[in-house]
């Protein structure tokens, strides 16, 4: 069974946000296509929703509107929303035992942030035996600085999808995922 997880699409990360990421609003967009298609095939939806706790912490912050969920792919009351505090989707969570409990073997993620979130997930579904593919055009990053050089997001987003895509899982575009093997 396939299941859909929506990694930390958040109010903080769209324009205006507190964390606003490069080309988010489009990585929103596809992720909402991919939900509506698991909807409509009635396959398993876990939403992610980061609560920053750390001290000094500037977005995601509890009960502000930057850590709701985005409109675009609000959940519905029967679709499942685990909390989080920590990159690693998995780290502190029920995810894996409500992905097993839901017969998931094999994870269509999406979200953000590519270097971050969606990466360390990817990285621990893998390590708990699911199969992992990653919705390469519904995730979303911004420049980073690495020792005074600018890395422009879109090189930062391709150097992630890059070291996931072996072994760690597919790296799919959405109309695919939406259209051919992986979601029949």
């Amino acid at each position: 069974m396939q299941g859909l997880v929506l990694i930390d699409i958040q109010n903080d990360y769209f324009p205006n946000g507190r964390m606003a990421l490069e080309g988010m609003d489009q990585a929103a967009a596809n992720a909402s296509q991919l939900l509506e298609h698991f909807r409509a095939k009635k396959y398993p939806i876990f939403h992610i929703q980061h609560t920053a706790l750390q001290t000094g912490a500037t977005f995601f912050l509890p009960g502000t509107s930057g850590a709701q969920i985005h409109r675009c792919v609000a959940p519905l009351p029967k679709e499942k929303v685990i909390g989080k505090h920590f990159p690693n989707s998995f780290l502190a969570t029920g995810l894996q035992s409500t992905l097993e409990q839901a017969d998931v073997k094999e994870v269509v993620f999406c979200g953000a942030m590519s270097h971050m979130c969606v990466d360390s997930t990817v990285r621990a579904g893998f390590d708990l035996g699911f199969r992992c593919i990653v919705a390469e055009d519904a995730c979303a990053t911004k420049e980073l600085t690495y020792n005074g050089q600018a890395i422009a997001a879109a090189k930062v987003h391709a150097a992630f999808r890059a070291a996931l895509a072996h072994p760690f899982a597919r790296i799919i575009k959405t109309a695919q995922l939406v259209q051919n093997l992986c979601l029949k």
